[in-house]
């Protein structure tokens, strides 16, 4: 669930940010697939990956990072 959470703010501000997955996952030197998964929720990145899709994005963390349960966006 979580990961599905994050899967989906990272596509979001992917998208908004004008990359396509080949575009981004060539910046962040990892493959397609790999950002398909995570994009989807199949996969979680790491603490360490995450704050390298933020920086490739261009937002801060805690902006990318899914809201609580119960808090507005």
């Amino acid at each position: 669930m979580e990961a599905e959470k994050w899967g989906r703010r990272i596509r979001a501000f992917r998208k908004l940010k004008g990359y396509t997955q080949d575009g981004l996952a060539k910046q962040l030197l990892v493959s397609v697939s790999l950002l398909g998964e995570i994009e989807r929720g199949n996969r979680m990145p790491s603490e360490a990956f995450l704050q390298e899709i933020a920086a490739a994005l261009d937002v801060p963390l805690e902006e990318l990072q899914p809201p609580e349960e119960g808090e507005s966006l």
